[in-house]
């Protein structure tokens, strides 16, 4: 293709990095607005959690093998109709009230959305000139911090007003107008001629990829660190807004749903931010240090000390921004043509974050919604031993910089 045509499947390509940060921003607003509407307990409310990214894990090697078979475009199209087929399954559950249907529907839309994130990061690295494939990736990423933040405020302002605190109108409709709109768009990608990804453009030339797969310890513990790693992010998230509402600072459900807006504004922030110190601090020191930081924070969102716990639980945030991409960089270093397989494996390890909010839940039943926070702190023990020992490369006489490319 000539370059003056690489823009518009640019901006199709990025507009997928916002369509799934979206989805899970609503996630955490569901949570608490289904506890509500459909009279569930905490702990059964983070099934919602264990449906999205249980398909994670089940969908997302599939999808390497189908792309790899009949290209990352066809790959695409099937992740947005079964993003769009989710999102329409949202009214009929709805209209029955009934759970196990939102289940459904939200496996459905995660399995899309499994696609998608299989397909979009080597779409972007390829849609241009090589030498700014970095900058092309942070661009696109920034629209999934975009979508993120802006799922809960949409979603707060909407679920949780006086007219529909305890209706499931809005819920269906507003799945609705993302199903139209993700339909829209995978008309255009049918339109739209994009350039397949070749192999070739994915391999390293590192010496060590003569190896078996599994021989390199950096991604076998890169896959332990990225399934605890997410499985703290999802768990410091899902029950968010459950937590500033037990604070005991006077913080009401829309209360809680724009402090969590602002928190995942911290969290694209602390991703510019992080990019930019490891301009002088190795990924894999700020990625230590960043852990550690948050194995005090949650320590101190255990302690329930009213505002103060709850600004620790924001802090938390920023401060994980930069673990998915860095774990992500350190485990598939110097593995050569085991690279794209590697990263399915990495991919794979999301499923932490259907486990974690489960487990919190059963926490909450038997001590309080603070004391599950322990589940975090233990989780950030693990990214923090990862950083420090488990990401080293042995036998590499020069590991080199490492490229981050950031995904959540």
């Amino acid at each position: 293709m000539p370059k003056n045509k690489y823009l518009l499947p640019l901006i199709l390509v990025t507009s997928l990095f916002f369509l799934w940060g979206f989805s899970y921003g609503l996630l955490d607003v569901l949570n608490k607005h289904f506890q509500e509407t459909l009279k569930i307990t905490p702990k059964r409310s983070t099934l919602l959690q264990a449906a999205y990214f249980g398909a994670y894990f089940l969908i997302s090697y599939p999808a390497g093998l189908f792309m790899n078979k009949y290209g990352y475009r066809k790959g695409i199209i099937i992740g947005l109709l079964l993003y769009a087929s989710g999102a329409f399954l949202f009214y009929p559950a709805a209209e029955k009230a009934d759970f196990n249907f939102f289940l459904l529907a939200l496996f459905v839309i995660a399995s899309g959305l499994a696609c998608l994130e299989t397909a979009a990061n080597p779409y972007v690295t390829v849609l241009g000139d090589p030498a700014t494939s970095e900058s092309r990736i942070n661009l696109s990423q920034c629209f999934n911090g975009v979508g993120s933040f802006l799922g809960p405020l949409i979603a707060a302002s909407l679920f949780f007003s006086d007219a529909n605190k305890e209706s499931l109108d809005t819920v269906k409709f507003v799945y609705i107008a993302i199903g139209g709109v993700v339909l829209v768009i995978a008309g255009i990608f049918l339109r739209t001629q994009l350039p397949e990804i070749q192999e070739s453009e994915l391999v390293s030339s590192s010496e060590l990829d003569t190896k078996p797969i599994f021989s390199h310890s950096n991604l076998v513990w890169g896959v332990v660190a990225q399934f605890f790693y997410v499985a703290a992010q999802v768990g410091v998230a899902a029950l968010f807004i459950n937590y500033c509402t037990e604070s005991g600072a006077g913080i009401s459900n829309a209360g809680a749903s724009r402090l969590l807006f602002v928190s995942l504004l911290l969290f694209t922030i602390g991703r510019f931010v992080g990019t930019a110190l490891m301009r002088f601090i190795a990924p894999n020191k700020l990625l230590t240090m960043y852990a550690l930081i948050n194995i005090v924070l949650s320590a101190l969102v255990m302690w329930k000390h009213e505002w103060l716990s709850v600004y620790a639980l924001m802090a938390i945030f920023f401060f994980e921004s930069i673990m998915f991409p860095t774990i992500f960089a350190l485990g598939v270093k110097d593995l050569g043509h085991h690279t794209k397989k590697a990263s399915s494996f990495i991919i794979m390890a999301i499923v932490g974050g259907a486990i974690a909010p489960y487990v919190m839940g059963m926490f909450i039943k038997d001590y309080s919604t603070a004391f599950s926070y322990i589940v975090p702190l233990l989780c950030f023990i693990v990214v923090a031993w990862y950083g420090w020992f488990g990401c080293r490369v042995k036998g590499a006489a020069d590991a080199g910089p490492v490229k981050v490319q950031l995904r959540h």
